[in-house]
């Protein structure tokens, strides 16, 4: 199950209470405090690590509290401090918190970490109320509340470059082609509900990130169909790769799908729109000559690629095409 957006509460444990002692010794008649210091409450820690795709694993987690710190005890001795809890999440993940509305840490590469609820320290026995004035003091503390908090998890997929395009336009059948990711693939729209990541070898030890977005409608920048569900995925990739299917079976016109894409990006976001991009034709096994793809070039002014997932034509050059923008928007 795929999940990139998750609400949960965490506490951090709260601090051990102090100790009231006093020492009780053979021939000492009038032994003096001893009271030991409360251990310390543990803390909620969010850790990005390599490998994690989604957020199932916290989504069934509602409420996370980490342990309380032990009470000190007499002979001096300081409680036992509690462990913390540490929540796995993947790289490109954002927390907010809910009700300040402010980011507490965008956790963008894996071993980034995050305390967001930190424990509470522990109580002070009475051993150290001890003055000159007040040998056998009576006071202690409790320990300290751990904190408490609403957040907002929300993952932004990181890949270096993404498939975008209207659904049904070929993207799922690209990726398992390209790399060894294996999406839905069906003949019918919305069979991509969620990103889905490969990796693509160009040759050697170079690679590069391919994800297959959910596609796009008109009105999604304001949220319709998967809307804001597929946009926030675009902004974290550093190239698009935008594939127009050339005789779409609704009949409309690749040129003004292609249009309407890139509209709905601008909307959402104008960075959005300013991103490298790598245009390809897809299902060029479908056509029996140049023309419409010779047709996009000219309205659109750009490169188009004719690519097929099917027999293969052209997957080379695409791939070519993507790597180089990688590498420019890397650099």
């Amino acid at each position: 199950m795929f999940v990139d957006r998750v609400t949960i509460f965490v506490k951090g444990g709260d601090g051990g209470r102090g100790c009231c002692s006093f020492r009780r010794e053979k021939y000492v008649p009038k032994g003096g405090p001893d009271g030991g210091d409360g251990g310390d409450g543990g803390s909620v820690i969010i850790r990005a690590v390599a490998g994690a795709d989604s957020l199932a694993d916290v989504v069934n987690r509602k409420h996370v509290r980490a342990p309380g710190g032990s009470a000190g005890s007499g002979a001096q001795k300081t409680g036992r401090s509690a462990s913390d809890v540490i929540l796995v999440v993947p790289p490109g993940t954002i927390i907010y918190d809910r009700d300040r509305g402010n980011i507490l840490r965008d956790l963008t590469k894996p071993g980034d970490e995050v305390v967001v609820a930190k424990g509470g320290r522990g109580g002070r026995g009475n051993k150290y109320f001890a003055t000159a004035t007040n040998r056998t003091p009576t006071q202690y503390e409790p320990g300290e509340p751990g904190e408490e908090r609403w957040l907002i998890l929300e993952l932004k997929v990181i890949a270096d470059a993404g498939l975008i395009g209207l659904p049904n336009a070929g993207k799922s059948t690209l990726l398992s082609r390209l790399s060894q990711a294996h999406p839905e693939i069906a003949d019918y729209p919305f069979t991509t509900k969620h990103p889905n990541l490969g990796v693509v070898h160009i040759g050697g030890e170079r690679v590069f990130v391919l994800a297959d977005l959910p596609g796009l409608i008109e009105g999604a920048h304001a949220g319709v169909g998967l809307g804001h569900e597929f946009l926030r995925h675009v902004e974290r990739t550093r190239v698009l790769v935008h594939l127009l299917e050339p005789m779409p079976l609704d009949g409309s016109d690749p040129v003004e799908n292609y249009r309407m894409v890139r509209r709905e990006l601008e909307l959402y976001r104008q960075e959005l729109a300013t991103k490298p991009e790598v245009v390809a034709m897809s299902k060029c096994e479908l056509v029996s000559d140049d023309t419409i793809r010779a047709r996009l070039e000219r309205e659109l002014g750009c490169e188009v690629l004719a690519v097929s997932a099917v027999t293969g034509q052209g997957l080379a050059q695409l791939v070519g095409r993507v790597a180089e923008s990688v590498a420019g928007a890397s650099g």
